[in-house]
């Protein structure tokens, strides 16, 4: 038996290492491999499930309530063309932070990912290319009077994005950390480029995979300090390694899918350099590893300080992986370990 646990793990370990995995769902896959070895202390094991279980009921609350937000604002039948994945964004706020004291931010960066995956879908499947333009111009302002020269179903969009940034802006007023939300604020803001070079330099600059960290920040109380936000804002090595992680991964992914008005970073290169998708992907992927070796390095030299800001860097990274590996949008398609996380980090409690 304690070979067959052995080996279990083992092949786990080589195909999911532990710097790609979300902690929260390892400690889930690990408790009944503890709970069947022989020499288990039976007061640690039934701790750690109820630890689990307390945790998961407050995740639970979170999520309904998040959920009555969402529904009350209705882009399901308001803009039917959008994705609906406020769950599967929640669970990739839970790859970041599961902690109990990260509660509010929590909420706060899930009604973000949930906003901002409609105005994805907006970009890249649904408008013109004038719509486009007055929608860049009107987040660029940042003010409610520029609603009335949008489309009505960007009207929608628009003022429920700038209700949850007012949102966090009443939060932060009462902590008296308002300064947070007008990083928030800067990191969210334009789009693409045609060639390879420009579209990530672009991307680097203004995709969500560089504003979600930076607005993770935001609700994290006394364990993030002006400091780090300064660092973030500046694009250090780690958060650039991040957004060309999640960037690629996501466009090979989602490669094959018609994409409207935005051409991915594959077709890019394929056009640019003459070469077949295969060796796109291949050069992706070099790119991919490397980024990967940026995180692990600033890990390993970052001031203490910084610690907690670099956390939820490598933690985006590995819900990254978790979501797009082997060439699967898990988070458009919900399948394997995306469907598998929803039960066991939100449905199924762990029988005592």
């Amino acid at each position: 038996m304690a070979e067959y646990l052995l080996s279990a793990q083992v092949a786990h370990a080589r195909k999911s290492p532990i710097r790609k995995s979300l902690p929260r769902l390892e400690a889930r896959r690990c408790i009944p491999i503890y709970q069947a070895c022989a020499f288990h202390d039976r007061t640690l094991l039934k701790f750690s499930k109820l630890d689990f279980n307390l945790l998961q009921h407050q995740h639970k609350k979170e999520i309904r309530e998040i959920f009555r937000w969402w529904k009350d604002l209705d882009f399901a039948n308001k803009l039917p063309f959008a994705r609906d994945r406020l769950v599967e964004g929640y669970l990739w706020i839970l790859g970041v932070y599961f902690e109990p004291q990260f509660s509010l931010a929590r909420r706060m960066v899930t009604k973000g990912i949930a906003i901002t995956s409609i105005i994805d879908d907006i970009y890249d499947a649904y408008s013109t290319f004038e719509e486009l333009e007055l929608f860049s111009s009107a987040i660029e302002r940042w003010d409610m009077s520029c609603i009335d020269q949008l489309p009505d179903y960007m009207k929608l969009c628009y003022r429920a994005l700038l209700d949850v940034y007012e949102e966090m802006e009443e939060m932060m007023t009462e902590q008296r950390k308002l300064y947070r939300v007008q990083y928030a604020k800067e990191a969210f803001h334009e789009n693409y480029a045609p060639t390879l070079e420009e579209y990530m330099s672009v991307a680097l600059i203004t995709s969500g995979y560089r504003m979600l960290p930076i607005t993770s920040y935001v609700g994290m109380g006394d364990d993030i300090m002006k400091e780090a936000f300064n660092w973030a804002s500046n694009t250090p090595k780690s958060l650039q390694a991040s957004v060309t992680l999640g960037r690629l991964m996501d466009d090979i992914a989602s490669h094959k899918q018609e994409k409207g008005h935005v051409g991915s970073a594959v077709e890019c290169y394929m056009k640019q350099h003459g070469v077949s998708e295969q060796e796109a992907y291949n050069e992706f992927h070099t790119h991919i590893d490397n980024a990967r070796k940026d995180i692990n390095e600033e890990m390993l030299n970052v001031k203490a300080i910084l610690t907690p800001v670099l956390i939820r860097i490598l933690n985006f990274s590995r819900v990254i992986d978790v979501l797009y590996k082997d060439g699967e949008d898990r988070y458009t398609n919900v399948v394997g370990v995306a469907r598998s996380g929803i039960t066991s980090l939100l449905i199924d409690p762990i029988s005592v």
